[in-house]
């Protein structure tokens, strides 16, 4: 099982992106939030799908990275997601990123154009190039609706600014694949974005778990990803079950995006942020937060 030889390991939290209202950037919230994932020992990934990405301007963009790096004063690594078509912006908005205190940014893939395998690798090696920090390969079918085959992921894992892959694909043969490329190395780390299965690439090898269930008990898939890389997998599935239980609650029957405002109800509860959301997205009728609310009484 792959120990902690990865300056990028651990637990990242895929941040919700907390607005009021007027869909304003919640600075006092971005602070709550990380200090809470401090005191947990996680790992933002700020504007990633779960933090509404696409819908967060350049200008929140950056307030939201300077928030919170000043409010992790160091403690923790902070990831910044970058999404986007147009390639000078891009990069533009990564070096402003990197210059605000960011450590790693995570990018997807554009989305307005189906792209070839071979237009997939030349923009990771020209973003890679342009950008000032080490990046990070997004991989997301579910939104962007490409795949990155693996064989271009293994191509890019040897550029010299490519420093892992986050893959949220429902693959498990893929998933397997990937994480034999970043195995054994430590320039390369593989990311699990898919929540239900933290356990089973922690057990295969993978270097980190990026689940969206951490924004509310980012304390459980810390002791998750601990008891894995310590060999003891029975905790570790225990804890697996126990976090899928959780996001159920706000997942189950829901959107995408229905599914992210119930996750800000819940955090809601422990006085993290409101349930305010970006456009498209809007928050849920007041009956559904209820129940969720209700659902989340008998949990704690």
């Amino acid at each position: 099982m792959k120990k902690e030889a990865n300056q990028y390991h651990g637990v990242v939290v895929p941040m919700v992106t907390p607005v009021d209202e007027q869909g304003r950037l919640d600075v006092a919230a971005v602070a709550r939030i990380i200090d809470f994932f401090a005191e947990n020992h996680v790992a933002p990934l700020l504007m990633g799908t779960t933090g509404e990405g696409n819908s967060v301007s350049q200008a929140d963009g950056l307030q939201m990275v300077e928030s919170a790096v000043k409010a992790a004063q160091g403690r923790i690594l902070i990831y910044a997601g970058l999404t986007g078509n147009c390639f000078s912006e891009q990069i533009k908005q990564a070096n402003s990123y990197t210059a605000a205190g960011a450590d790693v940014i995570v990018a997807t893939l554009p989305t307005y154009y189906a792209l070839t395998p071979v237009q997939m690798e030349n923009y990771y090696k020209a973003l890679a190039d342009a950008i000032e920090s080490p990046l990070m390969i997004y991989n997301i079918l579910a939104t962007t609706h490409m795949s990155i085959p693996v064989d271009v992921i293994e191509r890019l894992s040897h550029h010299p600014n490519i420093v892992g892959l986050k893959d949220s694909e429902r693959d498990e043969e893929r998933m397997a694949k990937c994480i034999a490329i970043s195995k054994g190395r430590d320039d390369f780390a593989y990311f699990c974005g898919w929540a239900a299965k933290s356990a089973l690439s922690l057990s295969l090898g993978g270097d980190g778990i990026v689940p969206s269930t951490g924004n509310f008990v980012p304390e459980m898939f810390n002791e998750l990803y601990e008891a894995a890389i310590e060999g003891n997998m029975e905790r570790a599935n225990q804890l697996q079950e126990e976090t899928d239980r959780i996001a159920r609650i706000y997942q189950a029957g829901r959107t995408l995006g229905q599914s992210l405002a119930a996750l800000k109800v819940m955090m809601g509860t422990k006085g993290l942020c409101e349930a305010w959301m970006l456009p498209p997205l809007s928050r849920l009728l007041e009956e559904e937060e209820k129940d969720i609310i209700r659902q989340v009484s008998l949990i704690s």
